[in-house]
């Protein structure tokens, strides 16, 4: 029986991954070596596993890896995050379950993209719902979040804890009951149990109201919407919103909200110039 160039390609991808890398940034000695790359047994040395059984997963014999000893095979072959995905979905045959780690910013690109949408405010959140990223025209019509110390920059804590905030929304209850749902989904999806145990203890002690809603266990999808506010300076506004993932990161979601009609986008217009 032939074998065709899918029956192995969990091995087809590793070695293909191995073959790319330079043993000397690795301080193995180049030598003479009759193919590119790392050798079999360096790669298994450098994930702490056997050569003879990291061999026979090369060559579609070695029987299916465990979760955690194929992480450890991608921390060898130095893969990036889509790199790990894949190779999990290639032994499996899905995502590797998630682990969540927050980082604190996002690229200069990304800030572009917020910054290309000058009358619509646009902001970049966490899975725990920390705000890490705006435009202009969110700092105007929603907040202004560089005022903010970092650790008050957490939509939950702004909901829950800042009157002003409380004060802008048209139903700050239902408001309030979406945001708690959205974020539960959100956290649960991105394995982040642990990172809102204490943001969840804090809100519960301050808020009756948070722990209530906490306790329901009800769960919202943080899609796309309409959102009623109080402005300071235009009064009440209706803006419609989207929310979409940021593609290879799974800890981020940026969020837009666009003037729901041609008069309000003729405020933001009028106001953002003024400012």
């Amino acid at each position: 029986m032939t074998e065709t160039a899918n029956d192995n390609a969990l091995g087809t991808f590793l070695r293909d991954r191995r073959m790319r890398l330079d043993p000397a940034t690795f301080g193995f000695q180049p030598g003479r070596r009759r193919t590119p790359g790392l050798r079999r047994e360096e790669v298994a040395q450098r994930a702490n596993i056997s050569p003879t059984w990291y061999t026979w997963l090369e060559q579609g014999r070695g029987g299916a890896p465990s979760a955690h000893v194929l992480d450890r095979i991608a921390v060898g072959l130095m893969l990036t995050e889509p790199e790990r995905d894949h190779l999990h979905v290639l032994a499996f045959g899905h995502p590797p379950e998630p682990h969540y780690r927050q980082h604190e910013s996002i690229t200069p690109r990304l800030q572009r993209v917020l910054d290309a949408m000058p009358f619509s405010p646009a902001i970049i959140r966490t899975a725990t719902w920390d705000v890490v990223a705006w435009n202009k025209a969110a700092t105007v019509i929603l907040t202004d979040y560089a005022r903010l110390p970092r650790d008050r920059r957490n939509i939950l804590r702004m909901i829950f804890s800042d009157e002003r905030v409380r004060a802008a929304q048209d139903d700050w209850r239902n408001v309030a009951r979406y945001v708690v749902g959205a974020f539960r989904a959100d956290a649960a999806r991105a394995g982040a149990g642990m990172e809102i145990r204490q943001l969840v203890d804090e809100l519960s002690a301050s808020s009756p109201e948070f722990k209530a809603m906490w306790d329901d266990n009800e769960i919202a999808a943080a899609r796309e919407g309409i959102k009623r506010l109080h402005h300071p300076h235009l009064g009440a506004i209706e803006l419609e919103f989207s929310s979409f993932a940021v593609e290879g990161r799974p800890d981020l979601n940026m969020m837009v909200y666009n003037p729901a009609n041609a008069e309000i986008m003729a405020q933001f217009r009028t106001l953002l110039a003024n400012l």
